[in-house]
């Protein structure tokens, strides 16, 4: 099954498109969509050679359970640090301002339709 990512540019993206999360690219039409179904956001931000965004590829995004967790009560966005680094330093200042450190990657947001976050975080493992 290939979700949104696959006419994306980004080798990070391409990477995802068969992932079974419904991922997005960051659009317009996905917080759109999130605000029409009264959804949370997921955005994922990471890049190609980072270690720990293969292993939440290979432990969450892969996974059955997680993907339809995902899927069901999420918008999904994944993001590609060296295609937007615009996004990834607002997201790395959010993650600064919320835990009171460093943030890294993956990075994993949590947020309104609005783009209001309400947590962040970096690799978050399946359990």
């Amino acid at each position: 099954m290939s979700n949104r990512l696959e006419k994306e540019d980004s080798p990070y993206l391409q990477q995802h498109k068969e992932n079974p999360v419904d991922w997005w690219p960051w659009c317009d039409e996905a917080f759109e969509k999130a605000e029409k179904e009264h959804k949370a956001i997921f955005i994922s931000i990471g890049y190609s050679s980072c270690h720990w965004c293969h292993v939440m590829e290979e432990t969450v995004f892969e996974d059955k359970e997680c993907s339809d967790i995902l899927n069901k009560d999420y918008i999904c966005i994944k993001v590609d640090r060296e295609e937007r680094p615009d996004i990834d330093k607002y997201y790395q200042g959010v993650h600064q301002l919320l835990n009171n450190r460093a943030g890294g990657w993956p990075t994993s947001i949590f947020c309104t339709p609005q783009k209001k976050p309400f947590f962040a975080g970096t690799y978050i493992a399946p359990e």
